[in-house]
């Protein structure tokens, strides 16, 4: 619980599952550019890790990795990434911005959940689905735009996003689940 900062070894590949969870007092993690893989729960409770660049060869993040790295305010994620996985940035409270690239076709449950400060996202055409709880709690969410390919809204996807004025180009949409916006 007293590690501050890492410099992961140029030679790793890959991260294993929950390898720095709850480093609770971990700022700064240098991560080598041909990692491939973030293991599930990797930097879970992570409460002081304040950014992460994920490299661009990182063709997987494990669901739960970031789970709960209050202080995390910004994650550019790399166009390699085809899917987020289930909760991956959950209770993330001080992000405030994310860039979704068009690589990615499947966001999963709960993936952005209680990302209290995020005040607006960007979805790219290619995903085709809104899962449940995808956006629960994000409370200063204002604006989800480009929603054009979403066929699909799940459970609680919007619950509790209070500030949310607009979706736009809900065109496409066939199904919106119960309770998806309350």
């Amino acid at each position: 619980s007293s590690l501050t900062q890492i410099t992961i070894p140029s030679y790793v590949i890959s991260i294993s599952d929950n390898c720095f969870s709850e480093c609770s007092s971990l700022v700064q993690v240098s991560i080598p550019s041909y990692v491939i893989s973030i293991g599930s729960g990797s930097f879970s409770g992570c409460s002081s890790l304040i950014n992460i660049k994920i490299p661009s060869y990182v063709i997987s993040i494990g669901d739960f990795a970031f789970r709960g790295c209050t202080s995390l305010a910004q994650v550019f994620i790399p166009s390699s990434i085809t899917s987020i996985k289930n909760y991956v940035f959950s209770g993330c409270c001080s992000l405030t911005r994310i860039i979704i690239p068009s690589s990615v076709t499947s966001i999963g449950n709960g993936a952005f959940n209680g990302c209290s400060s995020l005040t607006q996202i960007f979805v790219p055409s290619s995903v085709t689905s809104i899962k449940n709880n995808v956006f629960s709690g994000c409370s200063s969410l204002i604006q989800i735009s480009n929603l054009s390919s979403v066929i699909s809204i799940g459970e609680s996807a919007f619950s509790e996003c209070s500030s949310l004025k607009q979706l736009s180009n809900l065109s496409s949409v066939i199904s919106i689940a119960n309770n998806a916006f309350i």
